[in-house]
């Protein structure tokens, strides 16, 4: 059983629709900009990356608008975007063969904010119901899976960054068990005054005013990252099913996937990102010489970046393989942000075309990077590994490949 992506649904700061994003990226314009959603002027991070344009009444069922998260509604609308795309139409489907994971890192935060400060100034007579479920990380699996009658195996995965790599794991997973269909992806949208506060633990936020050169991942000037909001929903089939309802080969095959956890700080144990990628290359029956280019976690701090930049060094060699972070134009969208990559990859494949890493200007040498930055690159793409890594240890590691090309001429 080989899954394949049959469709895909963006809503990211560099636009709504896979098509609008990629030419964005490929244009490298920066959608980091101030925060919108909020007065942030007296935070510590004032930039971010906003979806643009995005107006949940004209997205959602205007039941469900008053009931969720803002994240929830873009994991609506790329979920709609993505069944279009791929030509699937559940109601023609029987509904214990369709399957929803989506990933999550922060949950409903600005609706939680919200109804906390409705409790602690009205009372609880003024808390909404809904409270109780919208805040929660499984509230997007759970609202796709109830709006399209999809009620076979369901799931969420949090694991911040890494969340999204693992819920088209977990989607091969429920094909592989007899799902006809999978919506797997991630979004996440943290811009609320909590949101954002609780970001700011982590320590990893750039304070940088200026949106060019605030999230310089790689770079010798880099000094945390921004966030952003937003995400992708795919559409994941197995291969024979896609085929036979006239869908074709999709743009990709799911190959090859690992995950590992870090050791804990201080136990002088190394970092496990590096094991990951060659476990999901073994799973693809790859080697590493075998992948075109390579989509970077590229956390924009100097301590991940080498990290990230040795692993890469050790399994590919110095320079071994062009690497890019079409993120620094959207920010770290969290659990958006690996399925956003994921998306921004096969269509990379399906042009032969590596987007560019905005910004970045000088990559110190000892990081020995092959690092697309500037302009696009074009290249023969037929296989790319996508990285993430989530804040707490997670790393995660895809394998993508294009479509089956011995299939497709025999056809």
């Amino acid at each position: 059983m080989t899954p394949v992506v049959t469709g895909m649904g963006v809503v990211a700061p560099t636009g709504i629709g896979h098509e609008e994003h990629w030419a964005a990226t490929l244009r490298g314009e920066s959608a980091i900009g101030p925060l919108r959603r909020f007065d942030a002027s007296s935070y510590p991070v004032a930039l971010g990356g906003e979806v643009p344009g995005f107006d949940a009444a004209e997205r959602v069922p205007g039941r469900l608008i008053p009931q969720t998260d803002h994240w929830t509604h873009l994991a609506l609308a790329a979920t709609d975007l993505a069944l279009a795309d791929a030509g699937v139409v559940p109601a023609e489907l029987p509904e214990y063969e369709m399957a929803v994971v989506t990933a999550s890192s922060s949950g409903g935060v600005e609706f939680g904010q919200r109804e906390i400060q409705a409790l602690w100034r009205d009372g609880p007579r003024h808390v909404g119901a809904y409270q109780s479920i919208a805040w929660f990380y499984a509230a997007a699996t759970g609202q796709i899976s109830i709006r399209h009658g999809m009620r076979g195996p369901c799931g969420v995965v949090v694991a911040e960054q890494a969340g999204a790599l693992e819920s088209f794991a977990q989607a091969r997973r429920y094909l592989a068990d007899g799902a006809r269909v999978v919506v797997a992806g991630g979004t996440d949208a943290p811009f609320s005054p909590y949101g954002l506060t609780c970001q700011l633990s982590s320590g990893r936020l750039s304070p940088g005013t200026d949106p060019a050169r605030a999230y310089l991942p790689f770079d010798a000037a880099a000094a945390g990252y921004v966030p952003g909001e937003g995400g992708a929903i795919l559409i994941v089939e197995p291969a024979a099913a896609a085929r036979a309802r006239g869908a074709g080969q999709g743009y990709g095959r799911i190959a090859g996937y690992a995950a590992t956890f870090d050791p804990p700080p201080g136990s002088r144990r190394p970092p496990t990102l590096g094991r990951a990628v060659r476990a999901a290359l073994a799973q693809a029956e790859l080697a590493p010489a075998d992948v075109d280019a390579v989509f970077a976690d590229a956390a924009g701090v100097p301590g991940l970046d080498l990290a990230e930049a040795r692993t890469l060094a050790e399994v590919f060699g110095p320079r071994g393989v062009p690497v890019t972070a079409p993120k620094s134009m959207t920010g770290r969208l969290y659990a958006g942000g690996p399925a956003l990559d994921a998306a921004t990859a096969l269509l990379a494949i399906r042009d032969g075309v590596i987007p560019p890493t905005a910004a970045v200007t000088e990559v110190p040498e000892h990081y020995a990077l092959d690092l697309v930055r500037g302009e696009p690159r074009t290249a023969g793409l037929r296989t790319v590994l996508v990285l993430a890594r989530g804040y707490g240890g997670f790393n995660a590691a895809l394998v993508l490949r294009g479509p089956d090309e011995t299939t497709e001429r025999s056809r």
